[in-house]
């Protein structure tokens, strides 16, 4: 992270599924996502794709991105995870077993040092 010149803390907004784009609510699934980051991220710009993996087990949707694929570049490991404040990743209580219905399109994305 430090050759991007990222640090822990570091945010911007992402949109979390490019296929759901503005969309409400989004349905997420368990496994891979592509995601798109909504404004720059350090030196990643506003269309950076984010790839990482979205666990729905629980009653708040987690997503952990591991690789950013900047525009016209190679794809960079990276350690950021998806954030909304005030409990906003939890998911909807319509929601089946493997699936997240999620209120928003977009969340805040943030560096982490490692995934816990």
């Amino acid at each position: 992270m430090r050759i991007l010149g990222l640090h822990v803390g570091d945010g911007s907004t992402v949109e979390l599924d490019v296929n759901q784009t503005e969309t409400s609510p989004v349905t997420l699934y368990d496994g891979p996502v592509e995601s798109m980051l909504n404004s720059s991220l350090g030196p990643l710009p506003g269309v950076t794709r984010l790839y990482g993996r979205v666990w729905t087990g629980g009653p708040q949707v987690i997503i952990r991105y591991y690789e950013a694929h900047p525009p016209d570049e190679e794809p960079i490991p990276i350690c950021a995870v998806a954030r909304l404040a005030a409990g906003q990743m939890r998911k909807k209580p319509e929601s089946l077993p493997g699936t997240a219905l999620m209120e928003f399109s977009s969340a805040g994305v943030f560096i982490v040092n490692s995934f816990r």
